[in-house]
């Protein structure tokens, strides 16, 4: 019998499968998944995790000598074990890059008043290129900064050099349709901002200041990019940015480079609207701005070994885990046992334990990778990477099976700890939920807690692991999690605290649950929506 709770009010399973203590479990080696699922020990987890656990791979951070030792540790144990690399270079290593991009020094001066950035105005430091200093005595009122065969703002206008001040949108006909398409329907000219900003550079403008009647708003909607670094992949410091440089500004800023001329940039605006003409309004002021930014690279490598299937090979189940830590702050070594050197440890006795199968002919339908991504801390960087430069086509990847955070035992579960949270595996596959509770009813006997499944769950960790980048690309996602502790992020997260007992038989059923992934006839259905 399996015991369930519900939870019903929420939209994704938020039960807990209690196993039946009675209920006899299939030990029988004559089945593989039994016999190579057997080979995942807690002893072996330990000699791994104590390596890359260990202060002399100093918290793995990404960018660090760390995080690439431990790179090499995990390649080599790929190339000891004879998986096959898909990267192309004669190694397992896929190397990945991010700019992280943040404003040094940023403000608005309209003679002799400063106005702040996230206050007064928003400009994204990606989206700008490096200009310590433009000033101005002049600023061109340029309509809708639109160049269009049916309406142009450029026409007769050379503003090369230039700053000049646009409106968002588009001109409207008094019966609500828009000069460029003849409709109730916008052009892209309203829907995509960066076609102006293409237009404005091509023209030479020096700087673009976009009227936004909402900067809180946009703020709150973009507080992430705004408030930090904001991270783009690949190494972009020496890539110039084909969008001129530009600004969101406030209606307060506005009003003031406008001054006298208001009435004016109203008749001029009622013009194109009622007319589809431009009209452009010089705009004479002092007028300065500093967008001073910095870039820094980060680079590090995404580890990636498979073994290939036979007669469905071209499909593929992808089991990933994140490998680099926190590192060092100051003399504290953050050892990431827990997170994750646990998913890193049993991913690489996974990566073993099909390795053996093949050995014994035992091979799987479909093909299997083992991939360890890095930046995870930052951002989920390395799986995002991935997921837009996969090493295997993404509509051929069946599912994400993903191990982050399963060594320890939380609160709830301090008398209990044969258990394991499953977070996603019925979010976009309904198979993959039913294949996961079957094997562990007929193999592992986990409690198998679906809280943090919940849609309303606070926590939000569906989307806070690496399987996210998979899932959010319709690929089904299923994601292992002990629950966090008292020493999640600390110093503290090492490996003595790890219950290696549990975290062998939760690997003995994530290899039972991608045996059959791998072995079915039918590749598992997507039946779910990307949120």
């Amino acid at each position: 019998m399996i015991i369930t709770t519900y939870n019903i009010d929420a939209q994704y399973i938020s039960s807990v499968t209690v196993p039946d203590s009675a209920a006899t479990l299939v030990t029988d080696e004559s089945d593989p998944s039994v016999k190579y699922a057997n080979t995942i020990t807690a002893e072996d987890m330990k000699n791994h995790l104590t390596v890359l656990a260990g202060d002399g791979f100093e918290g793995r951070e990404t960018g660090t000598i760390g995080n690439n030792l431990a790179g090499d540790y995990i390649s080599n144990f790929f190339r000891s074990n004879g998986l096959l690399s898909k990267t192309g270079r004669g190694n397992y290593k896929q190397p990945v890059a991010f700019t992280f991009s943040k404003w040094q020094d940023i403000d608005i001066f309209v003679g002799e008043t400063r106005y702040k950035h996230l206050w007064d105005f928003l400009a994204f430091p990606d989206k700008n290129n490096n200009m310590p200093a433009i000033t101005a005595d002049e600023v061109v009122y340029l309509g809708y900064g639109i160049d269009d065969a049916k309406y142009s703002d450029y026409a007769k206008n050379d503003v090369a050099g230039k700053v000049i001040m646009i409106n968002k949108g588009e001109p409207i006909k008094k019966d609500s349709t828009s000069w460029i398409t003849g409709s109730s329907e916008m052009s892209e000219w309203s829907t995509d901002i960066s076609k102006k900003l293409e237009v404005a550079k091509k023209n030479g403008v020096k700087l673009v200041l976009i009227i936004e009647d909402d900067i809180k708003k946009m703020l709150g909607e973009n507080r992430r990019k705004l408030l930090g670094s904001v991270v783009s992949l690949g190494d972009l410091t020496n890539e110039e940015i084909t969008l001129a440089n530009h600004a969101y500004i406030s209606s307060t800023i506005a009003k003031d480079i406008i001054a006298k001329k208001a009435k004016k940039i109203i008749k001029s605006r009622k013009r194109s609207n009622r007319k589809g003409k431009a009209c452009d309004v010089s705009l004479e002021t002092m007028f300065v701005m500093n967008m001073s930014k910095e870039a820094n690279v980060l680079k590090g490598n995404n580890i990636l070994g498979y073994i290939e299937g036979t007669d469905k090979k071209d499909e593929v189940v992808i089991v990933s885990a994140h490998y680099d830590h926190l590192g060092k702050r100051g003399d504290d070594i953050y050892n990431g046992a827990d997170d994750n050197g646990s998913g890193t440890t049993t991913v690489l006795e996974l990566a073993e334990a099909f390795r053996l199968a093949e050995k014994d002919g035992v091979v799987p339908r479909r093909s299997v990778a083992f991939l360890l991504v890095t930046g995870e801390e930052k951002g989920l960087l390395g799986s995002e990477y991935y997921a837009e430069n996969p090493l295997f086509d993404l509509d051929k990847t069946v599912a994400d099976v993903n191990i982050d955070m399963v060594g320890r035992v939380d609160d709830k579960y301090a008398d209990n700890p044969n258990y394991i949270y499953v977070i996603g595996s019925d979010r976009l596959s309904t198979d993959l939920h039913k294949i996961n509770e079957s094997a562990n009813k007929k193999y592992a006997g986990l409690t198998l807690d679906y809280t943090y499944n919940s849609e309303e769950d606070p926590n939000r960790y569906y989307f806070r692991s690496d399987h996210y980048n998979f899932a959010k690309n319709g690929i089904p996602a299923i994601f292992f999690f002990n629950g966090v502790h008292a020493d999640y992020h600390k110093a503290s997260d090492t490996v003595d605290k790890i219950n290696f007992d549990k975290m062998a038989k939760v690997g003995r059923l994530i290899f039972h649950t991608t045996w059959e992934l791998l072995n079915r006839e039918d590749r598992i259905v997507v039946d779910g929506v990307v949120k």
